[in-house]
C-alpha cells in the first residue's frame, strides 16, 4: 500500500492517541469524517495498524526491574528453536524478544518485580528453556527514551 500524506498523518496521530474520535482525527488531518474513517479502516485492513493498546506504567504495576537478557543457544535445531520460542511466548515477564545477529542468538527485554524475582525468572525458567546454553543480563538504570511512535517519513 502506498501511503499518501493523509495516511501518514493519520498514522502519526493514532500512534500518539489511539482513542481519538474519528471526528477529531478527521479535523486534524483535514478530511471529512467518512473519508477519514475509510482511510483508517483501509490502514487496518492492510495491516499497517495491527491493533490498539493502553500504555501502562510498569513501575506503578510493581515491576521495578528491567533487564536485557542476551541468550546463546547450544545448537539451533528446529525442534529446540520451536520449543524455545513457545517458552518465550508463554512467559509474560519477557515483554520483547528478538533473534539477533552477532555473538548472541536472542535479545530479550524482561521485566520483574525486583532482583530476586528476576533471578528466579532467569535461573529457574530462562536457563532451562530448551537449547539455552548461556544468558548474560544487563539492567536498565535509567530509561532515557521509550518511543512507541514510529516515524512515518
Amino acid at each position: 500500500m502506498s501511503l499518501g500524506r493523509k495516511e501518514k498523518d493519520i498514522l502519526r496521530i493514532l500512534q500518539r492517541n489511539g482513542r481519538i474520535s474519528n471526528a477529531d482525527l478527521a479535523q486534524q488531518v483535514g478530511l471529512s469524517d467518512s473519508p477519514c474513517f475509510r482511510r483508517v479502516k483501509q490502514l487496518e485492513a492492510n495491516g499497517l495498524i495491527s491493533g490498539y493498546a493502553a500504555i501502562v506504567d510498569q513501575r506503578k504495576l510493581g515491576l521495578e526491574v528491567t533487564a536485557f537478557v542476551q541468550v546463546t543457544m547450544e545448537k539451533q535445531t528446529d525442534s529446540d528453536t520451536e520449543k524455545f520460542i513457545a517458552c518465550v511466548e508463554a512467559e509474560d515477564h519477557i515483554v520483547e524478544c528478538f533473534a539477533t545477529s552477532g555473538s548472541h542468538d536472542y535479545l530479550m527485554k524482561v521485566v520483574a518485580r525486583n532482583i530476586d524475582h528476576f533471578s528466579e525468572l532467569t535461573m529457574r525458567r530462562i536457563l532451562k528453556y530448551p537449547g539455552v546454553k548461556n544468558v548474560e543480563s544487563s539492567f536498565s538504570l535509567l530509561e532515557i527514551k521509550n518511543n512507541r511512535v514510529l516515524p512515518t517519513d
